[in-house]
């Protein structure tokens, strides 16, 4: 029979395999922080926003994305807010894992606050977290948080998806429950110091005769300028331009229009006015026409790509959208940004200028028979939705069909 030798203070000493597990869940029990439950943001607030200028985390765990999102979306929508919070010995914040309950379908789903709008679904971490806690106490907290929850607050699905490898410096500690792969991959590309150092390094001398020709084309249809707003008044004439055009898309799609639900265009308005310098919103204005619109985040070095949209007119033919990109990312690397990070999906404009691929993980289970039976279904759908959008030629069917509907 095996046995595993551990050294105290009064030498080494042999303990039965027993013996032995009993100790490591021990220790495990020992390293798992105390922990609190929040369901009112505004309790946090202060500590939330001191925590997050040292935490490892993405724009989309701020305050004030996720303060926004439940004030115009969730509290619409009767979603309660599960504020995780785990301390250090000292007090200070260890983690903090913004999660919520919301109804979905014929089921109650624990998922992230906010997932839908959030590109990246991930906890804060101190600096220190990964020394504090490993991968194996994590699961372990993971579970006593999950007890407490199902005590406390009815659901029958845990959702917890488009969860990155890493946040930050460190390992996502969530990957240590069981996962699957997102239907969609994440995008970026690593900038340079000069932009025509970029651009020249990313596209070829026959791209780059291309998109001249292009831009002397829309000069054509007026003058061609990059204007980033300061007034709130103009921010909001430009979000509201983004959603009228953003709107037309997505009906040539065929796909739902993300604007329809409510709170929706609120909560961008909303997270623009509260938010700066985190939110970004720019045009590029040809002549009299709003040609482009772009709401982008910026965030330790990096140029998230949120939302963008084009003008359905005559300077379309000539790319204004992906003039825009190129402004946009001049204007991430003239502000400091080492970063352009296309977020969540796989659409060839990303793959032109991307570096990076990014695997993002899905994590669902089920409570009770009703609850394992929903996330049965939600399971085989988001597998299904891999399998299509990895398969070039059916995914390219399936657009065109989508479309033709929408039409």
């Amino acid at each position: 029979m095996a046995q595993h030798i551990l050294t105290l203070d009064a030498g080494p000493q042999l303990l039965e395999p027993d013996a032995h597990a009993e100790l490591v869940s021990a220790r495990l029990a020992a390293s798992i922080p105390e922990f609190s439950i929040t369901t009112d943001l505004n309790l946090l607030e202060n500590e939330w926003r001191a925590f997050e200028r040292c935490a490892d985390c993405t724009p989309f765990q701020t305050f004030d994305w996720l303060s926004n999102w439940q004030r115009c979306i969730g509290a619409r929508t009767s979603v309660t807010p599960l504020i995780v919070l785990a301390r250090q010995s000292g007090g200070e914040p260890l983690f903090i894992l913004p999660l919520a309950i919301e109804r979905g379908g014929n089921w109650r789903r624990l998922t992230f606050l906010g997932h839908e709008l959030c590109d990246y679904n991930a906890p804060l971490l101190a600096p220190e977290f990964s020394y504090e806690m490993p991968a194996a106490a994590f699961a372990e907290f993971w579970q006593a948080v999950h007890a407490k929850i199902k005590r406390d607050y009815q659901h029958d699905i845990v959702l917890l998806d488009r969860m990155p490898p890493v946040v930050g410096e460190q390992h996502n500690p969530m990957l240590a429950i069981r996962t699957m792969l997102n239907p969609s991959s994440a995008h970026a590309a690593a900038l340079q110091t000069d932009w025509e150092q970029f651009y020249s390094r990313k596209r070829s001398s026959a791209t780059r005769r291309n998109d001249r020709k292009k831009r002397r084309k829309l000069a054509e249809f007026g003058e061609v300028t990059f204007v980033t707003p300061d007034r709130p008044e103009e921010i909001r004439d430009l979000l509201a331009k983004l959603v009228v055009q953003k709107s037309q898309r997505f009906r040539q799609m065929g796909v739902s229009d993300l604007f329809a639900k409510p709170g929706y265009t609120e909560f961008y308005e909303s997270v623009a006015a509260d938010a700066r310098p985190l939110v970004h919103v720019s045009v590029l204005q040809i002549g009299s026409t709003c040609a482009a619109v772009n709401l982008g985040l910026m965030f330790r070095g990096c140029y998230y790509h949120i939302l963008a949209s084009y003008d359905d007119g005559p300077s379309a033919r000539f790319g204004a959208g992906a003039a825009h990109l190129h402004e946009l990312m001049r204007h991430a690397i003239a502000n400091g940004c080492a970063r352009f990070d296309f977020t969540i999906g796989d659409e060839a404009y990303k793959l032109d200028w991307s570096d990076t691929k990014l695997n993002l993980h899905d994590h669902v289970s089920g409570i009770g028979l009703s609850g394992q039976l929903g996330a049965a279904i939600l399971t085989a759908a988001l597998r299904a939705k891999r399998f299509i959008k990895t398969s070039e030629v059916i995914w390219k069917l399936v657009c065109r069909l989508r479309s033709a509907f929408g039409r």
